[in-house]
């Protein structure tokens, strides 16, 4: 505990609020010294991935703190030595060296054991198969990695090819990097075409493997419709030939037979690491100059790739969607590239994945049972800082780039991203933990973690788009996003988030939600209020029935032919509410529901040509000289001639 701590405001350090600071095992939590308001700041350590110490000044020390959801925070400390000791408990707190260390572990939102299961089979990746209509006479499950002894990075059931025996796919995966033999990702329904992923073949310059080249005719012929496939290589040329010399690379067109090769050219973890870095630097510039902005910004690099692996996933979705062909996605390892453009492919081709469930499945298939490398790329342990690199990041970002092109298509908003993107840094949950299926199971994950999936679910109300309309031409079919320089913008919603004064008090979507919560009220209440009105009718017909029958079985009233030419309902009698009781008295309403009765009545006598149309209806004969209202009506010689009769009574009454 640290008193007497400042927390500067970026925008404005004038504004600095004072306060208290507490270090305790999973959090750096700032508590303002105003004692109306209190207000708290709470940094999970797992969140932060740098903690500089400056120069004293002298004001005091200051501390900054940068997070993985790239908020950055400045706090100045009175004294030299507190700022020391804060900032090697922060630098050991946010470097955890063993999993039991990160906050899933600690975490607990108090519910049952019962509870805990239903979450994490809350999403069913062979249901997922199975909607896209595998297994089926093309397609089959392979149990040869059953315990992962073929490939211990892959998930334990896979789909392949059903002429793809055991001996081809061993044999495959022996020829493969780290044994990521080619295996089903996504399979279209409508023309038998399929997206399949692997690793780089370990062909060198002259190698060949009788199985694996079995195996991509096998993915081949699983595509009736078409006589070749695609091997899409999403690294660059230059690369892919230098992994070549190390006795790896691509696939030789001469060696395997009906394919047409393509590289796409997204680059390595490295390039990326540093475009994201350059570009976090001009994000944090104090009131930077156009110029410097847009020249930091096209220096980093970061929207070109960005561009780069939508592109990777527009060539895929084209081959699939238009040319009904087969797709084998690799890149090196088959873990980083290759699930960003499958995924981006499988989001373009089918509007499934741009549901909330939908994409919830999609990073469930394509990231996490395919063994993206979570721990290692997003430094969830203390380790080699080159293997750390915004992969899923990318993704992410191509998504919402997507929902900007079209904002119709998308259940969810640009919140949910941002959620999901903010919790597989934050270790919260256990579903981005570990590096493979096979981790998860040895570290007990599901027994001793929870799951994110349902939290987002309960919660989804927070995430819906108000503009997505599931009928819309957007929402249905294939998305065919437009790829030029000025159609990606920078996302100043995940990248500036934190910086108070640089968004409006609120968003359009925040709005436009606010706006649809009280349209749905008041449709909701309308609808409530049709059905009362409607029960209200039904029961004053009943009403008049049983006040037109005469009281007396010998008495009849007498009506002239004369008069049935003008009739008029018992709306017409009821000016005098109090003497003239519209229904019996073993059917008095309530308060409410008389008021309601009484002012459609109203509404119903004020006008002449509904009051005509329901008199005609009812059949009723004019009764009366002149209705309660005020309006003329024919008079009955009956009433007129003898005061005493009974039309006469009921009428002045």
């Amino acid at each position: 505990q640290v008193e007497n701590v400042r927390l500067i405001d970026r925008v404005s350090t004038r504004k600095a609020a004072v306060g208290t600071l507490y270090l305790t095992a999973t959090h750096t939590i700032f508590v303002e010294n105003v004692s109306d308001t209190r207000k708290e700041s709470w940094i999970l350590h797992s969140q932060v991935c740098g903690v500089e110490k400056q120069s004293t000044t002298a004001t005091g020390c200051p501390l900054v703190i940068r997070c993985k959801n790239f908020q950055v925070i400045q706090f100045i400390l009175p004294q030299e030595r507190d700022c020391h000791d804060v900032y090697i408990s922060l630098m050991r707190l946010s470097r955890p060296e063993k999993y039991e260390e990160l906050y899933c572990f600690s975490f607990n939102p108090k519910v049952d054991k019962e509870e805990r299961e239903q979450a994490w089979n809350f999403l069913d990746l062979k249901a997922e198969y199975s909607r896209m209509g595998v297994p089926n006479y093309l397609w089959q499950v392979t149990n040869v990695n059953r315990d992962y002894g073929v490939c211990d990075t892959y998930p334990s059931e896979l789909y392949v090819p059903k002429s793809a025996t055991p001996p081809i796919i061993v044999g495959s995966s022996k020829f493969r990097s780290r044994g990521r033999f080619p295996t089903l990702s996504y399979y279209c329904q409508d023309n038998n075409a399929s997206i399949c992923r692997s690793s780089q073949p370990l062909s060198g310059f002259s190698a060949r493997c009788l199985e694996d080249e079995q195996m991509l005719q096998a993915i081949m012929k699983a595509n009736p419709g078409s006589e070749f496939m695609y091997v899409v290589d999403t690294r660059p040329k230059l690369n892919a030939m230098a992994n070549r010399a190390a006795g790896k690379g691509y696939e030789n067109e001469d060696n395997y037979s009906n394919i047409k090769f393509q590289f796409i050219g997204i680059e390595n973890i490295h390039v990326m690491r540093n475009s994201l870095q350059k570009m976090l630097e001009v994000c944090e510039l104090k009131s930077p100059s156009m110029g410097d902005f847009l020249w930091g910004l096209e220096n980093s690099g970061w929207l070109k790739h960005i561009k780069a692996v939508l592109e990777a996933g527009i060539f895929i979705a084209k081959a699939v969607s238009e040319e009904a062909a087969s797709v084998l996605v690799h890149c090196s390892d088959g873990w980083d590239r290759t699930a960003q453009a499958c995924s981006v492919a499988s989001l373009l081709l089918d509007p499934y994945y741009r549901t909330l469930k939908g994409f919830m499945v999609l990073i469930e298939r394509d990231w996490i049972s395919f063994g993206h490398k979570f721990s290692h790329r997003y430094n969830h342990l203390d380790g080699d800082p080159k293997e750390v690199s915004p992969v899923i990041d990318q993704f992410i970002e191509c998504v919402w780039q997507l929902m900007e092109q079209f904002p119709c298509a998308f259940e969810y908003n640009e919140r949910f991203l941002i959620h999901i993107h903010n919790h597989i840094y934050s270790c919260q949950y256990g579903n981005f933990m570990c590096n493979s299926q096979k981790e998860r199971r040895d570290v007990r994950i599901r027994e001793r973690t929870h799951s994110l999936w349902t939290h987002l679910w309960r919660n989804r109300a927070d995430f819906m788009n108000p503009l997505y309309r599931a009928d819309h031409s957007q929402t249905q079919g294939v998305l065919r996003p437009v790829t030029a320089p000025y159609c990606f913008k920078f996302w100043r919603g995940m990248y500036n988030r934190f910086e108070k004064g640089m968004h409006p008090r609120q968003s359009a979507v925040d709005f436009l939600m606010a706006v649809k919560e009280e349209t749905q009220q008041l449709e909701e209440e309308l609808a409530t209020h049709e059905e009362k009105i409607a029960k209200l009718e039904k029961q004053q017909v009943k009403n008049n029935k049983v006040m037109l029958q005469p009281a007396d079985k010998g008495k009849h009233l007498c009506v002239s032919p004369s008069d049935t030419s003008v009739a008029n309902t018992p709306q017409d009698y009821t000016g005098n509410a109090g003497n003239f009781p519209s229904r019996s008295p073993s059917q008095q309403l309530d308060p409410e529901t008389s008021t309601l009765l009484l002012t459609r009545d109203t509404l119903k006598t004020s006008d002449p040509d509904l009051s005509t149309n329901s008199d005609q209806e009812s059949g009723v004969a004019d009764l009366s000289s002149r209705s309660p209202s005020g309006g003329d009506s024919l008079p009955s010689e009956d009433s007129a001639k003898d005061p005493d009769s009974d039309e006469a009574t009921y009428s002045a009454a």
